[in-house]
């Protein structure tokens, strides 16, 4: 093997214009960050990230190449772990944006290609160029008729000994060539059966049950459309404008809001824990709950922010409370001071939320 040569690992989110141009673009940004963090934790065989290119990401290994069991199996990896985060996406959806909705038709192609790699520096960021790259970028061009493959240049398969008789139970190569400024290209390319990959696993939604009435109520007529108020409500940039006596919120910017995301709100110095939660609701109505396990002096604190459409400036919100208490003392605290801390200051935070909105001080982006 000529040690000389190095390694060009593209991963391509096959769709991307498409998704992003036909949805909300504030959370079609955050699904494909999402998918672009899964595919860097998925790099099992130590690739340099050369560059994010939007919907790709660039990965080199100098030098070096692995052998055709290990870039096999490195593919595999990818595909295994960018289909496994579709799958759960798809199940702890709770947003019903055309982004999230729509990302499980996201696919992915994956080009691989090796040679001898230039590097230029640029801001102290050393990064691969020349014609190598030029060539691996190009075959993303290609007339496979498919947006979900793997596509190996002849030039790797040569170093590899990948042959087009080569099949397992994932590939099945096949020979092709293109022409790129009147240059020939060939290649190998198989596409992906996603129904073959296994798939990692992952907690399935847990639909909370409510066989009791709210401990506390509230509902107010928003102005403000339903879609937009659930926004507003689920997206962590906004909580800590209207969320009454919060000092900061801390949260993952790159994730869209899902069952079981996290976050944590500070007050008064102290830091309190929040799970997204779902529970069943009418079909025409939004929901979002989350719950946290620290306010004193209940164990479990539930809330949940139900949204009614009413006409495409209006909407109906209730936000219901429930309290689980472990003692016979946290009730009676309850009873005596919780309840009234608790509720005024969900009142407050609502009053705010209503005011921001009637203000429209927030443009949603």
């Amino acid at each position: 093997m000529d040690v000389k040569k190095s390694l060009l690992f593209i991963p391509d989110i096959s769709g991307f214009t498409h998704f992003v141009q036909t949805t909300e673009v504030r959370h079609s940004e955050h699904v494909i960050a999402e998918l672009l963090e899964v595919l860097i934790s998925a790099n099992t065989q130590s690739m340099r990230l050369a560059e994010v290119e939007g919907d790709a990401l660039l990965f080199y290994k100098e030098n070096q190449i692995p052998s055709q069991e290990k870039l096999l199996a490195q593919i595999e990896t990818m595909y295994t772990a960018f289909y496994s985060h579709l799958k759960m996406m798809e199940a702890n959806r709770i947003c019903p944006c055309r982004a999230c909705a729509s990302a499980p038709n996201l696919k992915l192609k994956i080009v691989l290609h090796c040679g001898e790699l230039q590097f230029m520096t640029v801001q102290k960021n050393r990064k691969p160029f020349g014609e190598m790259v030029i060539q691996a970028h190009r075959l993303l061009k290609n007339s496979i008729d498919s947006d979900n493959y793997v596509l190996i240049s002849e030039q790797l398969a040569n170093v590899i000994g990948l042959n087009a008789t080569y099949e397992s139970n994932l590939f099945t190569f096949r020979e092709s060539v293109d022409t790129y400024d009147g240059k020939n290209i060939s290649y190998l390319f198989a596409e992906i059966d996603t129904n073959k990959l296994q798939l990692l696993g992952f907690e399935p939604p847990e639909i909370i049950v409510t066989k009791s009435e709210p401990d506390f109520v509230l509902k107010r007529k928003m102005p403000i459309d339903a879609y937009s108020l659930f926004e507003l409500i689920t997206n962590y940039r906004y909580r800590h404008i209207w969320v009454d006596g919060v000092e900061e919120f801390q949260f993952n910017e790159n994730e869209v809001t899902r069952e079981g995301t996290e976050h944590v709100c500070v007050i008064n110095g102290k830091h309190f824990n929040f799970t997204t939660v779902i529970k069943q609701v009418p079909m025409e109505q939004l929901v979002y709950g989350e719950l946290t396990t620290d306010p004193p002096p209940v164990e479990k604190l539930y809330q949940f922010y139900i949204i009614e459409p009413i006409d495409e400036n209006h909407s109906i919100l209730r936000v219901e409370q429930y309290w689980k208490t472990k003692t016979f003392f946290q009730k009676i605290l309850m009873a005596l001071v919780g309840k009234k801390q608790f509720s005024n200051g969900l009142t407050t935070s609502i009053n705010k939320l209503y005011q921001l909105i009637s203000s429209r001080q927030i443009a949603l982006n």
